[in-house]
């Protein structure tokens, strides 16, 4: 076998590798051709939405993490109630909640403007928007693999069944990653999204009032803002710089200053404890690691190909 015929062998190989190894069948250059300003366009939007409202990035985030959550990464978060649509909009995790709608509508009006047509999905929209978020809040960017369709149904049960609570302790917390392919590391990154953000009274109320992993200075603040009766919408921020992406929810969390139940329990005495306590001293490892967990989570059971379509609006299937 000569040179040119083992090289011409060997980069073959390397190629179907690569090509194996992209399961989701997604690409970070899928709109490269097709849409060159899809990205950009989409980046801009995002940034003037957080720079009218700096929470607005961890509700787009949020949005992306729930979504993916329930049947995979294909919009249907964003899917209206109708006579035939069993809207996720309205499952418990999300009702009186979830937010930035209004958001997602802007971004897919300009890009299918910029594009000439709708190419770009509603699930990458939510994907990429979710990264930019990230980077516009301080924290890190990642190539975001591209390529998803949107879906036909939604699920409210699978809502209720499937997003995280912030009531879960640990074993729940990790058996509910597990189901969705994520294993216990990619569940501690990714509950640092939780430095960005709020939490409503009503989630942490039992907290604050009945546990005793809890500082009680903390608790005691807490009690100020969230009453034992009434007040279930008031906000408190899940780390002490609830705009900015950084490392003080882990900070928070080894100083048993966790808002949510949910989030104290991983730091706690048990085996997630030594991955918490590495990021409150290390931004660069966590940076790094929300990257690669995010890229993970953003290929849940994706539709590619001829499966799903692509939505002309948001809210509604064609």
């Amino acid at each position: 076998m000569n040179i040119t015929t083992f090289l011409f062998l060997f980069v073959s190989l390397i190629f179907s590798i690569a090509t194996a190894s992209s399961d989701s069948g997604l690409s970070s250059s899928y709109y490269d051709r097709v849409c060159p300003k899809a990205l950009p366009t989409i980046k801009r939007v995002v940034k003037d939405a957080l720079a009218q409202e700096r929470r607005m990035g961890a509700s787009l985030l949020r949005l992306h993490f729930h979504d993916c959550f329930v049947n995979g990464c294909d919009a249907s978060i964003l899917l209206d109630q109708t006579s035939t649509i069993d809207s996720e909009k309205n499952a418990a995790p999300n009702a009186n909640s979830a937010r930035g709608f209004e958001v997602i509508d802007k971004i897919k009006f300009e890009v299918d403007k910029v594009c000439g047509r709708p190419v770009v999905s509603c699930a990458d929209i939510l994907t990429v928007a979710a990264r930019d978020s990230v980077a516009e809040l301080g924290g890190p960017s990642w190539k975001v693999r591209l390529g998803r369709k949107d879906s036909t149904t939604a699920s409210q049960a699978a809502a209720n069944a499937s997003i995280p609570s912030p009531f879960m302790d640990l074993p729940a917390l990790i058996k509910n990653f597990k189901d969705q392919g994520l294993d216990e590391d990619d569940l501690v990154v990714l509950s640092g999204a939780h430095t960005l953000g709020f939490a409503q009274c009503r989630t942490f109320r039992d907290r604050i009032y009945r546990d005793t992993n809890i500082d009680p200075h903390f608790a005691s603040h807490l009690r100020t803002i969230c009453p034992q009766v009434g007040g279930d919408s008031r906000l408190a921020p899940l780390d002490p710089t609830p705009g900015a992406f950084d490392v003080k929810y882990f900070t928070d969390l080894v100083d048993k200053k966790g808002v949510l139940r949910s989030d104290q329990a991983l730091f706690n005495g048990g085996e997630t404890d030594e991955v918490v306590s590495e990021y409150s001293k290390d931004q660069k490892e966590f940076f790094e690691d929300f990257a690669k967990s995010m890229i993970k989570m953003g290929d849940i059971k994706p539709l590619t190909g001829n499966r799903g379509q692509i939505r002309n609006n948001c809210r509604k299937i064609n």
